[in-house]
């Protein structure tokens, strides 16, 4: 059902997915001319086909799953490629930034908040997980009874 706790689990890590789209990874005081990434002074998904491709398709999936509620091994399936997706994202972001670390070694780089909500969205793809896990064991346990 839809209102079970995997599905708020799953709306907040589309929240988190979709929250990396929006948000910069890493800022600096001033643009780096030498720097790809720091050219505009944000390091964000949008330097990045390939991460935006990432994420998107995390977030999506997120979202999606939480209307297959009916089917829970696709919904399984479907969480388990979001959150792939998602840390291939996370380690294509930190090669990024380590290739383009040489550049701006003279300039301080803060994190932003994309740096954390790949976390996020590991921790809550991995509740959602579990309790999609725990409901379809419920409904293995109740058919055996039957």
């Amino acid at each position: 059902m839809i209102q079970r706790i995997q599905t708020i689990f799953l709306f907040l890590a589309a929240a988190c997915g979709f929250g990396i789209l929006v948000a910069p990874f890493a800022t600096t005081p001033q643009a780096v001319q030498t720097s790809a990434l720091f050219a505009d002074a944000n390091f964000s998904i949008g330097d990045n086909i390939g991460l935006l491709v990432l994420f998107a398709v995390a977030g999506a999936l997120s979202l999606a799953s939480i209307f297959l509620f009916k089917n829970r091994q696709t919904q399984l399936k479907l969480t388990r490629f979001a959150l792939v997706a998602n840390v291939v994202g996370l380690v294509l972001a930190i090669i990024l930034f380590w290739q383009d670390s040489a550049n701006v070694a003279s300039v301080p780089v803060d994190d932003g908040l994309s740096a954390y909500l790949p976390v996020g969205f590991v921790v809550f793809g991995i509740l959602a997980l579990r309790f999609i896990r725990k409901d379809e064991n419920l409904v293995k346990s109740m058919d055996r009874l039957r």
